[in-house]
């Protein structure tokens, strides 16, 4: 006698931008599955459409389960329809756990003098960053709350932090006008 094994599982990819994951999206699928056709006991292909609900700060990795959605069998369960979530990648941030991460390309003459820069958000909105330090390359400012939406565990309902990472842009070239200009206010500091 066999064991009775349950229903295999079908395991498919589900490609989903960043942004999706931010703000959350319904997406519908449409799956064809083997089924098998009453009357002659045949398999037949049909299609069907099943819809997904990303909920905000999903991750990759994620799986979605639908029992028996998967091919049936004459002689034991449907298979099983798991989706596994894969973030795309994205041009402008990274995801790094509950935080996401961008870099701002900085003036030289900014980052010494201060000023301000925007970022463009995930969901399309400016935010305006006054620099009132001195910025060296590779720093990072942290926002709080402007990251990634959390959806389990004791933070549920908050967001990660929005870290922003400058990138200092150097002249490459100075007129010996500018150099000598430069000099004095530097060489004292």
């Amino acid at each position: 006698g066999g064991r009775n094994a349950g229903p295999a599982k079908v395991e498919v990819p589900l490609k989903v931008s960043l942004e999706d994951l931010y703000l959350g999206v319904t997406k519908k699928l449409r799956i064809t599955r083997q089924m098998v056709d009453g009357a002659s006991g045949k398999m037949v292909p049909v299609q069907e459409e099943i819809q997904i609900d990303v909920k905000p700060g999903w991750k990759e990795g994620t799986k979605i389960t639908f029992q028996g959605k998967g091919d049936e069998h004459p002689d034991r369960p449907a298979d099983d329809l798991v989706f596994i979530l894969r973030e795309q990648p994205h041009p402008s941030f990274t995801r790094d756990g509950n935080d996401l991460v961008t870099t701002v390309k900085l003036p030289l003459v900014t980052a010494l003098t201060g000023g301000s820069v925007s970022v463009t958000t995930l969901d399309g909105r400016r935010l305006p960053l006054n620099l009132d330090r001195i910025v060296t390359p590779g720093s990072e400012r942290v926002v709080a709350g402007k990251g990634m939406p959390i959806n389990k565990g004791p933070q549920a309902g908050q967001k990660g932090n929005l870290r922003i990472k400058f990138d200092v842009v150097f002249p490459t070239s100075l007129t010996q006008a500018q150099k000598d200009r430069i000099r004095p206010v530097l060489a004292g500091v």
